[in-house]
């Protein structure tokens, strides 16, 4: 089970208006709106039942709107982290499917961009509940990975943070940049000490290919901050040490699967996530230091999904502007 995370709570300051505080009003407006409704007018709302019909999404009926208003629709009408409102997941995520057969050629990519803008907030910060379950059908259906926000009862901080760039870890003792691959002139560098868990192996004949991999395509998340770390450091350290997850670049939509090698950034960074150097290039360019991301565990007890980039979608978007730090 996720962990239940704590309601935001938005204000008005001298008139300026926060978009998170205007769309919660909008919801509190279109629920009252449709009580009334029904209260003056019961025969409407039985002539929707028999229908099959839902209020808020009669748009979905038109296949030129389905992704800007039943999309929309559904989340308007479903009160976040209200356990009673789940069954509308399975609707907003068949509103993508029946984008996807109406528009056959567009791209993956672009499906779940359009899905990303209607279910995430415009601030990174903990998703309710209801988000991160939307969210995983949402990555399964369209990037083809079983990404899961709370995995064995554990959960990070945050699932939607921002990732900021890191070193190279030293894979074994005695290893230096002169022998590790780069990525460009951009490059971090190493660090000048070892990740969280140690080494990778304990020296350089001993090195595998799996090591190689972990360290080229490792996140750091923060583990030190988890509520009950210490209590748990036996179980969860092991649990924690190269942990698959999905990450996503919410800009642009390019996905890596990583895996976790080291504990971080420390809080005051801003940042609740840190990248490789190939991890942050792929996401977003030799020039991406700093961006608003997805982080999911990845279910995979057999092994079987490779570490590395995610090429669900072949076809580039035009007019994306990744973001830069």
């Amino acid at each position: 089970m996720a962990h239940d995370l704590p309601t935001t709570t938005y204000k008005i300051n001298r008139g300026k208006l926060d978009a998170e505080y205007l769309r919660n009003k909008l919801k509190l407006k279109s629920l009252e709106a449709k009580g009334n409704l029904f209260s003056k007018y019961p025969h409407v709302e039985k002539f929707l039942a028999e229908k099959g019909l839902d209020l808020g999404k009669i748009r979905s009926h038109s296949a030129k709107a389905i992704t800007t208003g039943a999309l929309t629709g559904s989340l308007l009408f479903a009160a976040p982290g209200v356990p009673g409102q789940i069954p509308e997941t399975a609707a907003i995520v068949k509103d993508i499917g029946d984008f996807e057969n109406n528009n056959p050629t567009s791209p993956e990519q672009e499906r779940l961009l359009t899905a990303l803008r209607q279910i995430l907030p415009q601030k990174a910060g903990p998703l309710t509940r209801i988000q991160e379950k939307t969210l995983e059908q949402v990555i399964r259906q369209t990037i083809g990975v079983p990404a899961r926000a709370s995995l064995e009862g554990e959960h990070l901080n945050t699932t939607f943070g921002y990732i900021g760039a890191e070193q190279h870890l030293t894979r074994y003792p005695g290893d230096t940049m002169s022998v590790h691959p780069k990525t460009d002139k951009y490059d971090e560098g190493m660090a000048p000490g070892r990740g969280a868990w140690g080494y990778f192996a304990k020296s350089k004949a001993d090195l595998t290919f799996e090591d190689i991999e972990r360290e080229k395509w490792y996140v750091v998340v923060q583990t030190l901050y988890l509520p009950d770390w210490e209590k748990r450091l036996a179980y969860v350290r092991d649990w924690y040490k190269y942990r698959k997850v999905l990450v996503v670049n919410t800009v642009n939509g390019n996905a890596v699967v990583a895996d976790i090698a080291d504990s971080g950034p420390a809080a005051w960074t801003g940042k609740q996530f840190g990248g490789s150097p190939e991890v942050m290039n792929y996401l977003g360019g030799s020039r991406y230091k700093k961006g608003a991301v997805l982080v999911f565990f990845v279910d995979d007890p057999r092994n079987q999904i490779p570490l590395g980039p995610v090429d669900y979608n072949q076809n580039n978007l035009t007019g994306v502007i990744m973001t830069q730090g």
